[in-house]
């Protein structure tokens, strides 16, 4: 019963994190070498997922290489969080060509998209990225030098708060993290903000999207006061370490 126990928690941990996982257990469970298994069913998965996703209405972004857009860590092609919708792709690759344009040598970085298979699954901890029509952005950086193309300070892109005014409660009932613990472990880089202020700009000016979220300190500073730059509301993620877009 405890082995039945820790395989279902194993299935249903693999799922949620990567959609895709739990089969790759339960097919290396008839293995002798489980591990090693696992993996090479996992990676085979994971390549007939890129072919099948489609079908699903889910395309990938690219994951290591694009002169102007790509995942910002190979880490979420590896859970599959890099699907979207092929209106959404062809959106932030025309988002990429325009920062690329207005300021060269500019890299976009996408960060969670959507898993390849089914509207309605959860992308864990987002509330919404459920239906290939959601993804995220990391801020462009620099440091004293200038621009740091393709670079963030969080390794995983999320998680560098650009701290500003709130009206919301700091309390364990929300999904905002200050996780100030982790703050002095990242480099020196500040918020790119012409950049970033292009980017918001040219999303908010598009008639295919729906809308943009950012924290309202940002807005302000940033000057990105349009009506599709909203505040996603005080019981999701911050959102002043990143930038949603959504389209229709």
């Amino acid at each position: 019963m405890r082995r039945l126990l820790l395989h279902a928690s194993i299935f249903s941990v693999l799922t949620l994190l990567t959609q895709v996982g739990g089969i790759a257990w339960l097919l290396s469970l008839f293995a002798r070498r489980r591990l090693i298994a696992f993996v090479l069913v996992y990676a085979v998965l994971t390549v007939v997922t890129v072919q099948v996703a489609p079908m699903f209405g889910r395309v990938p972004l690219s994951c290591w290489t694009g002169d102007t857009l790509r995942m910002q860590s190979g880490l979420y092609c590896v859970l599959n969080r890099n699907y979207v919708s092929p209106e959404l792709r062809t959106v932030v690759h025309d988002l990429a060509d325009h920062m690329s344009r207005q300021h060269p040598g500019t890299v976009t970085l996408a960060l969670d998209g959507s898993f390849p298979f089914f509207d309605g699954f959860p992308l864990l901890p987002h509330l919404s990225h459920d239906d290939g029509r959601k993804l995220d952005l990391a801020f462009y950086y620099q440091d004293e030098t200038g621009y740091l193309p393709g670079q963030t300070a969080s390794p995983i892109g999320y998680f560098d708060f650009e701290d500003g005014p709130t009206s919301c409660w700091d309390t364990w009932k929300t999904m905002r993290w200050n996780l100030r613990w982790l703050q002095p472990l990242w480099p020196d880089y500040q918020l790119d903000r012409l950049r970033t202020k292009s980017a918001v700009t040219w999303l908010a000016r598009d008639a295919r999207v729906e809308k943009v979220f950012l924290e309202p300190h940002l807005r302000d500073t940033l000057q990105v006061g349009f009506g599709k730059v909203r505040f996603q509301g005080c019981f999701a993620a911050r959102h002043d370490d990143h930038i949603h877009f959504q389209i229709y």
